[in-house]
C-alpha cells in the first residue's frame, strides 16, 4: 500500500518509503538549484521504491538536461506508467515531462499552463515551461517569449511566496523583461533561502550584465563560484558568464583561461551548455579580435555535428551554425542548411525565417561576404527572441550583425543598433564600435570619433590585455 506524502512545496508524492521521499526531495532541490548530483539522489529514491513515479519524472528531466535523450524518454515513459495509480498532480506532471522529453513542445507548454492553474507551487513543471520558452522548442518561436514567461511566473507568484526555488526562477523573468533591479532583489532573497542556488546566482549575474557593470559583476560571480561544486554542469554556463565579464573589460587572457579550465568541450560532463557556451565564446573572441581564436574550433564543431542531420531546438541549431562556420566546415553547414530548408518547405516557419538565415549569415560572415550576411541576418534582429535563450546569449547574434553592418559599410544600420544598446547600459566595446563607425562613415564625425575612441581606451586602461588584437587596434585608432 502506497502512502500519499507531501513534498516541500505541498504537492502530493505517492511512495511506500519515507526514505525514498526524502531522497526525492533532496534530488529535486538539487535539480531546482542546478547543483551537482541530483541523478544520484533520484536513483537512491528509486532503489528505495522502484514504483516511485515522481522520482522517475524528475530523473527523466535530469537525463534530458544531460542530453541522454533515449534514457530520458525511457524514464519518462516509466513515470507515466507508474503514475496511473497516483494523484492527479503526479499524473499530470508525468505527462508534461513525457511530452517534453519526446519533443512535443506545443503539447507540453499547453499542459504546463493547465497544470499550474491547479497546482501553482509545482516548481518542476514551472521549470519545464521556462525551458520550453527559452529553447524555442515549440511552434514558430515566440517573439516576445520573455513577456509570456513573466505572465506565467506572475500568475503563480502569490501561491509560492518566498520559496527560494520559485524566487530564483521569478528573478530570471524580470531581467529578461528589462527589470534588472527587481531581478537582483528577487535573486538576493532566493540566495538568502538557499545560498547554493545557482539559478539565483545566475540571475544576479544577468542583472549585472544588463546594467553594463562587468567589474562588479565579475567580482561577485568569481567569489560565488569559489564555493560552488565544479562538478555541477551549471559551472560551465556560469563560467561562461564570468568570461563575458572578462571580455567586457578587455581581459582576453583571463577569458581564454576560463574557456580552457571550465568551458572547453570535455572539461565538463556533456550538456547543451558545452555547445552553446563554447561556440558563442569562441565566436565572440573571433569577431572582437578579427582573428581566429587561440583555441581549436574542431572539438566544438564535433559536438555540434548532430545538428547537421537531425532536427533540434532552434537555439541549439543557431549555435551549431556558429561552430560549423567558425571551423570552416562547409559540408556540415550545407547539411544543416539542407535540413532547415526542407523543414521550412514543410511549413516550419521558425527554421525558414530564423535559423536558416542565421546559419547562412554566419557562413557568409566568415567568407567575408558582409553584404550577404547583413541581408540574411538583418531581418532576424527585431525578433531574435524567437530562437530562445536569454538576452545575454542572443547578444552574440546581435554583435555579429553589428560587426557585419560596420564591415559592410552600412553605418546607419549599425548606428541605430548602437544608439539603442547604449541607451540601455554602458559598454566600452559599444563605445569603441561607435568610434569606429564615426571614423569610417562618409558622413562621420572625426571629432566625435576621437572622443569616443579615447573614452573607450581610458575605460580599458587599467583592465585590458594590451597584447590582444582588439586592444592594439583601439590603441592605434585612439592615438
Amino acid at each position: 500500500m502506497c502512502a500519499m506524502l507531501k513534498s516541500r512545496n505541498g504537492l502530493t508524492i505517492t511512495t511506500n518509503s519515507p526514505a525514498a521521499a526524502d531522497r526525492y526531495q533532496e534530488g529535486l532541490d538539487l535539480v531546482l538549484s542546478q547543483n551537482y548530483g541530483p541523478d544520484a539522489k533520484l536513483q537512491e529514491a528509486i532503489e528505495a521504491d522502484e514504483g516511485f513515479a515522481m522520482a522517475h519524472v524528475a530523473l527523466a528531466y535530469v537525463l534530458h538536461l544531460q542530453m541522454n535523450v533515449p534514457a530520458a524518454r525511457e524514464a519518462a515513459t516509466k513515470a507515466v506508467e507508474l503514475s496511473a495509480g497516483c494523484s492527479q498532480e503526479e499524473r499530470q506532471v508525468a505527462r508534461i515531462v513525457h511530452c517534453f522529453t519526446h519533443g512535443k513542445g506545443m503539447e507540453a507548454i499547453g499542459l504546463v499552463h493547465e497544470h499550474l492553474d491547479e497546482f501553482p507551487t509545482d516548481t518542476l513543471a514551472l521549470r519545464v515551461g521556462q525551458r520550453l520558452y527559452m529553447l524555442g522548442c515549440f511552434g514558430a518561436g515566440v517573439p516576445d517569449f520573455p513577456n509570456h514567461l513573466m505572465a506565467m511566473m506572475r500568475k503563480v507568484a502569490p501561491a509560492n511566496g518566498d520559496d527560494w526555488a520559485f524566487l530564483g526562477q521569478y528573478a530570471f523573468a524580470h531581467h529578461e523583461t528589462n527589470q534588472p533591479e527587481k531581478a537582483m532583489d528577487l535573486a538576493t532573497r532566493s540566495l538568502e533561502g538557499n545560498p547554493q542556488n545557482a539559478v539565483a546566482s545566475h540571475s544576479v549575474t544577468h542583472s549585472y550584465f544588463e546594467q553594463g557593470d562587468a567589474a562588479n559583476g565579475g567580482r561577485w560571480l568569481s567569489d560565488w563560484l569559489d564555493g560552488f561544486d565544479r562538478r555541477a554542469s551549471y559551472n560551465t554556463h556560469l563560467s561562461w558568464h564570468l568570461a563575458l565579464f572578462e571580455l567586457a573589460q578587455g581581459r582576453y587572457s583571463q577569458a581564454l583561461d576560463l574557456y580552457e579550465t571550465h568551458i572547453r568541450p570535455g572539461v565538463q560532463a556533456r550538456n547543451l551548455s558545452n555547445l552553446q557556451d563554447a561556440a558563442s565564446l569562441l565566436w565572440r573572441l573571433q569577431i572582437y579580435s578579427g582573428e581566429q581564436p587561440a583555441k581549436p574550433w574542431d572539438e566544438v564543431r564535433d559536438m555540434a555535428l548532430p545538428a547537421a542531420d537531425g532536427p533540434g531546438a532552434a537555439f541549439r541549431d543557431c549555435h551549431a551554425a556558429l561552430a560549423f562556420a567558425g571551423a570552416g566546415d562547409a559540408e556540415a553547414t550545407q547539411k544543416m542548411v539542407d535540413r532547415l530548408t526542407a523543414q521550412g518547405e514543410k511549413g516550419d516557419d521558425l527554421s525558414r525565417e530564423m535559423t536558416l538565415p542565421i546559419a547562412l549569415g554566419a557562413a557568409a560572415f566568415v567568407a567575408g561576404d558582409y553584404d550577404e550576411a547583413a541581408d540574411l541576418m538583418g531581418p532576424t534582429y527585431p525578433v531574435l527572441a524567437r530562437i530562445g535563450g536569454s538576452h545575454a546569449q542572443r547578444e552574440v547574434f546581435e554583435d555579429t550583425l553589428l560587426e557585419t553592418y560596420i564591415r559592410a559599410g552600412r553605418y546607419d544600420d549599425a548606428k541605430g543598433m548602437l544608439d539603442e544598446r547604449l541607451s540601455r547600459r554602458s559598454s566600452v566595446r559599444d563605445t569603441y564600435w561607435m568610434g569606429r563607425l564615426e571614423a569610417e562613415a562618409v558622413q562621420g564625425n572625426p571629432d566625435a570619433s576621437r572622443q569616443l575612441l579615447a573614452q573607450a581606451r581610458a575605460a580599458w586602461a587599467d583592465t585590458a590585455d594590451e597584447a590582444a588584437a582588439e586592444i592594439q587596434r583601439l590603441s592605434m585608432a585612439a592615438d
